[in-house]
């Protein structure tokens, strides 16, 4: 059996095993990484990258609609034609995919594809050759959970949505996290019915409070039919109807559905038994603050280890790694405050921990908040609305989250961010001029609290 020996392997050639191992060449380690599939991972190829895209696909229909309000006169009504959007989206996450493959070239990381499996400590097996390193990397990811209830493997993923040639008229979306919100936001913009079925009594269970009744209310405004509390028991399909049946057997059909239940991290057959290694529940790979696992030089990041499942956490995570293992530092990653999107339409941005999270914790709050239709939406007769809201510590006038849904609230939520990882307090908020007109001045507006809690 052919043998070959590195520093470092790494399985798994997504964002953040692409980016440590990159890091680990550059600091003069010699470095391999597998991959079974396309180079890119979840986020460029199949997530985050072309999820934007058809968001502002998505956002192109609403322009359209809007511009009469502004002045523009259409000689015909707009149409959006989903095979032409997915062969551009084909093209781009090729193009990326590309640019991967020359940048691990070009930072003299050797690839090797094929299905790689531990079958020793600092050994992995690919396609039938042996390979040898001191360190071992897992950083496989996830992918869409297709047993979450009986039948439904027969639905759609958010993997095959992105690659569908035309839009169904009708549309069943299981599941109430950030997934089944974005899609079903999309598709209803571009002209699909949806119905978004999910168990508990509001979509996007762990954010803030108000931003969930707000979610559910600009879902609802986008014309989309909500069934809280109403997952559904078991999917049935017969010829071309899939038959979606509710826990009170009420049957609902319809012809094409998605399935965004969750997703669960790739550690099935990678051998980790061999190492004694033992996945968790949801089947992810336990780690510790510095993403060693419980097998000496044997580590895991990103999606794997159930953890924070961004993809600049990957990254982040990749490089403190082998930074500490090759650059002779001593780095954490501090996941506890990461700011995050939902790009559903309006957008949501978020960084720190919700209202009743921060009550439980036993925080004393200042809350204050704005909820306001912009400028933009008031000048053609608009409804749709924004929200703000900043959580403040009443002991030490320390700003401890900021919420936002509406227009560019990721791009804004983003920015601030940095305030708050410096640790900005409300006076400082207070004390920053306003850049007018704009609906980001809004949380340097605001004075007085909406309620101490």
């Amino acid at each position: 059996m052919d043998e070959a020996e590195f520093d470092l392997i790494t399985l798994g050639a997504g964002s953040g095993g692409v980016s440590a191992s990159r890091r680990a060449a550059a600091l003069g380690a010699r470095v391999a990484i597998v991959e079974a599939g396309r180079i890119g991972g979840t986020c460029v190829l199949r997530g985050c990258v072309p999820k934007k895209l058809l968001m502002y696909a998505a956002q192109y229909g609403d322009a359209a609609r809007e511009a009469a309000g502004y002045g523009w006169v259409a000689d015909s009504p707009a149409r959006f034609e989903m095979n032409r959007w997915a062969a551009a989206k084909a093209a781009e996450t090729a193009r990326l995919e590309k640019i991967y493959r020359d940048l691990l070239a070009t930072s003299g990381v050797t690839l090797i594809g094929g299905h790689a499996r531990i079958v020793a400590p600092g050994t992995v097996e690919v396609a039938g050759r042996r390979l040898k390193a001191r360190h071992l990397l897992i950083a496989t990811g996830g992918s869409p959970i297709r047993d979450s209830i009986p039948g439904i493997e027969a639905c759609a993923t958010s993997d095959e949505l992105l690659d569908l040639q035309a839009l169904p008229e009708r549309a069943g979306v299981i599941g109430g996290g950030y997934i089944a919100v974005e899609f079903a936001s999309m598709l209803a913009r571009l002209g699909v019915a949806v119905s978004l079925f999910y168990r508990d009594r509001l979509p996007l269970r762990g954010f803030d409070e108000d931003l969930r009744q707000r979610a559910a209310a600009a879902l609802q405004a986008a014309g989309i039919d909500l069934h809280p509390r109403c997952a559904p028991v078991r999917v049935a399909r017969h010829g071309e109807t899939f038959v979606l049946v509710a826990p009170d057997e009420r049957v609902r059909e319809f012809p094409w559905v998605l399935n965004a239940t969750g997703r669960r991290p790739n550690t099935r057959d990678l051998g980790l038994e061999t190492l004694g290694i033992e996945v968790d529940a949801s089947g992810a790979v336990p780690v510790d603050a510095s993403s060693r696992t419980r097998c000496e030089n044997v580590y895991a990041i990103g999606d794997v280890t159930n953890r924070r499942n961004l993809t600049p956490v990957a990254i982040a995570e990749g490089r403190a790694l082998v930074e500490n293992l090759f650059g002779g530092q001593d780095r954490e990653v501090d996941i506890d405050r990461v700011a995050s999107a939902v790009f559903m339409l309006p957008p949501i941005g978020t960084i720190g921990p919700g209202e009743n999270e921060l009550i439980a914790q036993g925080r004393r709050l200042r809350v204050f908040e704005a909820d306001f239709r912009p400028m933009r939406q008031t000048f053609f007769g608009g409804q749709e609305r924004s929200y703000m809201k900043l959580l403040v510590d009443a002991a030490d006038d320390r700003v401890l989250a900021v919420h936002m849904l509406g227009t560019d609230a990721p791009e804004i939520v983003q920015s601030l961010a940095v305030a708050l990882t410096a640790g900005a307090t409300k006076a400082d908020f207070d004390r920053t001029m306003a850049v007018h007109p704009t609906s980001a001045e809004e949380f340097v507006l605001m004075r007085e609290p909406s309620r101490t809690v």
